[in-house]
């Protein structure tokens, strides 16, 4: 806009100096003709440049706005209903109790009927009670283990997000590799719970074995307290159990 104005104001002085008309009528009314047109041409100049820079900030936008709203060609998530299957699966065999076991109510109360006593043989229930423990303790096992083969491909998903968030251009693909690193967290908190769940059933099923073990010695105890002679003469006992 300096410019302009400089530009307008030389050419009114040399308008001026290179008009010498003989009657002063005729200059001033020259000299008032030329300066409107000047002022006039370098209104309309100011106009254009206005205008020239509205359409420049205009573009500018147009620019900024494509870039932040291209999108990823590609994505990555993790199978995470894939792994959180294997390893709900892993932890059932053998006489293992499970916590993804759909009858784990019945199978429960069955190995482990509490404070009752059981007229088979005590070391063929003390067999079932500890390969029960030793079963779910190798399937917890074996789900940590499978998650430690989960972490190698996990490392390749996250070097390919970090190769995303280091060449995002824009606020959009910027998002769209946050969004992924969210999805991320939240399948590896998944993973953290179901591998705590593990754990726990492991360490419950090792409880309920104790527990049973010393429920069934004391029922036996009080079911052999409970006997009675049946007559005062003879050796013959009667259970008292009822």
């Amino acid at each position: 806009m300096k410019r302009v104005l400089v530009f307008i104001a030389l050419g009114v002085v040399l308008i001026v100096h290179g008009s010498a008309p003989i009657h002063a009528g005729g200059f001033v009314v020259g000299l008032a003709t030329e300066v409107t047109q000047l002022l006039n041409h370098g209104q309309l100049l100011s106009q254009y440049i206005r205008q020239g820079l509205q359409l420049e900030e205009a573009l500018k936008q147009t620019a900024d706005m494509i870039q932040n709203s291209q999108m990823l060609t590609s994505q990555v998530f993790g199978p995470i209903m894939n792994d959180i299957n294997q390893l709900a699966s892993i932890v059932q065999g053998g006489r293992a109790l499970a916590y993804s076991m759909a009858n784990l109510n019945a199978q429960f109360q069955s190995r482990f009927p509490g404070y009752e006593y059981q007229a088979r043989d005590y070391f063929i229930n003390y067999r079932d009670w500890s390969q029960t423990s030793l079963d779910t303790s190798l399937a917890t096992l074996r789900a940590a283990g499978l998650q430690g083969r989960q972490l190698q491909s996990e490392q390749s998903i996250l070097a390919a997000m970090r190769s995303m968030a280091e060449s995002a251009d824009g606020r959009m693909e910027a998002l769209q590799v946050a969004n992924q690193i969210a999805e991320q967290q939240v399948q590896q908190l998944m993973k953290l719970r179901e591998l705590m769940l593990a754990d726990l059933q492991s360490k419950e099923t090792y409880q309920a074995s104790q527990v049973q073990k010393d429920a069934a010695t004391e029922a036996a105890v009080e079911q052999f307290f409970k006997y009675t002679r049946q007559s005062s003469s003879g050796n013959t006992y009667q259970s008292g159990w009822k």
